[in-house]
């Protein structure tokens, strides 16, 4: 697993990273580790991953594709 060292974290920050490790029972580490997983990135990737697998939960083998063909899609598009 990688590691991450910071170096010359402003006192301010330390501070409060060490009160919210200490209210959540956890280590600095852990509580780095947690705060840094509530990224908005993160959060974006892990709600797409979740409707991904929700739409491959509804298109099991046992359930045929109910889209048209993509032919028919463009021709009706083109038409359109």
């Amino acid at each position: 697993m990688p590691t991450l060292q910071i170096r010359n974290l402003p006192p301010e920050v330390y501070e409060a990273l060490a009160l919210r490790a200490k209210a959540e029972h956890r280590s600095l580490a852990q509580q780095a580790v947690a705060e840094l997983e509530k990224m908005p990135e993160l959060e974006a990737r892990r709600r797409r991953l979740a409707v991904v697998r929700r739409i491959k939960a509804r298109l099991s083998p046992d359930r045929p594709c109910t889209l048209p063909p993509p032919e028919t899609l463009v021709r009706e598009d083109r038409e359109r």
